[in-house]
């Protein structure tokens, strides 16, 4: 069973573009999911399903760590008592930036229930860094 979910994506979008579009509700809430996440350790979040997103459901956790560049946060689905972990880091580059992505914990879940979350995890990271993409190309007028 595969534990952990990696994405890597480089933007031309400025480290604090970037940054602020994963780290901001206002932000998050545009490109992503409904939510009153807050960067700073220790904070309590949700991420609130809408009725026009089908196949979404409430997400809740704390914030583990938050500093420029990097955000750690724990991810717990509604309906399951199973808490996963999930990592960005940013990193300047000369196209940029790159952005990291780290789904970890996913073995948590018994049996074949590991293995649908893992597969719907990771289908639904390619959908966000998607999303995310689009976001800061139309949003942001900078890509």
């Amino acid at each position: 069973m595969k534990d952990v979910i990696i994405k890597e994506k480089i933007f031309n979008h400025s480290i604090n573009i970037v940054w602020n579009a994963i780290s901001k509700k206002e932000e998050i809430s545009k490109w992503f999911i409904k939510t009153d996440f807050k960067a700073e350790k220790g904070y309590q979040y949700r991420f609130s399903s809408e009725s026009n997103k089908k196949d979404c459901t409430d997400i809740t956790g704390t914030v583990v760590e938050a500093f420029p560049y990097t955000l750690i946060y724990t991810w717990l689905v509604a309906g399951t008592n199973i808490e996963t972990t999930i990592t960005w880091k940013l990193e300047s580059v000369t196209e940029g930036t790159k952005l990291y992505l780290e789904h970890s914990g996913i073995s948590k879940y018994k049996g074949d229930t590991a293995i649908t979350m893992f597969e719907s995890f990771n289908g639904g990271w390619n959908g966000c860094i998607n999303q995310l993409e689009n976001y800061l190309k139309l949003n942001i007028n900078a890509g």
